[in-house]
Order: C-alpha cells, then sequence, then structure tokens
C-alpha cells in the first residue's frame, strides 16, 4: 500500500496535506480498501468550526457508513465538488483526486502532532 511520506496521517485512518494553514484532508489507500466500494460522501460541515477528532461527515460504502472524523481544529473551507458525482474516485485515487475537504487549520503546529507515514504504517501492521 501506498502512504506518501508528506503527509501526515491519523489513527482513524485520515490523512492531512498542510499547506501554510490550508490543509488537504483524505482517508488513507488502507481506509477505502478496508470499506470497499465508496457509494457516497456525505459532508455538510462548511463553514463550521470543528474541534479536533469531531466528525465532520460520512462515507457510505456498499455494505457500511464511517464517520470522517477532523484530525486537527479548524473551519472547513470546501468539499471536494467531484465526489458527488464521482465518489470512487476516493477509492482510485485517495491522496489525489479523492480528498475530502480543505480546512483552514486553526494551529498548524498541531498537524505536526500526527503521525508520519512510518508511523502509521507500523499502526496498522504494514
Amino acid at each position: 500500500m501506498n502512504f506518501p511520506s508528506e503527509l501526515r496521517y491519523t489513527k482513524d485512518h485520515e490523512w492531512v496535506s498542510l499547506q501554510g494553514n490550508t490543509a488537504k484532508i483524505g482517508i488513507t489507500e488502507f481506509a477505502q480498501r478496508e470499506l470497499g466500494d465508496i457509494v457516497f460522501v456525505d459532508i455538510t460541515t462548511v463553514g463550521k468550526t470543528l474541534a479536533a477528532e469531531e466528525t465532520f461527515g460520512t462515507v457510505e460504502a456498499v455494505k457500511t457508513v464511517s464517520d470522517l472524523f477532523l484530525p486537527v481544529a479548524g473551519t472547513v473551507n470546501e468539499v471536494n465538488p467531484q465526489l458527488d458525482g464521482a465518489p470512487e474516485l476516493v477509492n482510485n485515487d485517495p491522496y489525489g483526486e479523492g480528498w475530502m475537504i480543505t480546512m483552514t487549520v486553526s494551529n498548524p503546529a498541531d498537524v505536526e502532532g500526527l503521525l508520519t507515514a512510518d508511523q502509521y504504517k507500523a499502526l496498522i501492521g504494514e
């Protein structure tokens, strides 16, 4: 499996890419494989300020629905508009076209406290 070293990861299987105080968030390749075929992404928190580990949406696969947890505190800016018509992008390209949200991070230093790629691999037994 692929876990890009420039990203940070959570124990809940989200990834974070930080540019300044703006972060792009998605779920990991491991998470999308565990979920199976993703059929719907439901995120209705645009404009809301949430704490770290609060639910920012859900992802629905053929057999299950899973909550999505915000890795760090901040305000949700945007949902990936492509996911409305093509939720399978999360399966096909979880670190690229399958990103889920962008957010303004309250404290960018918090991202450094998340898991590195190597720590995440150890967490999932890779």
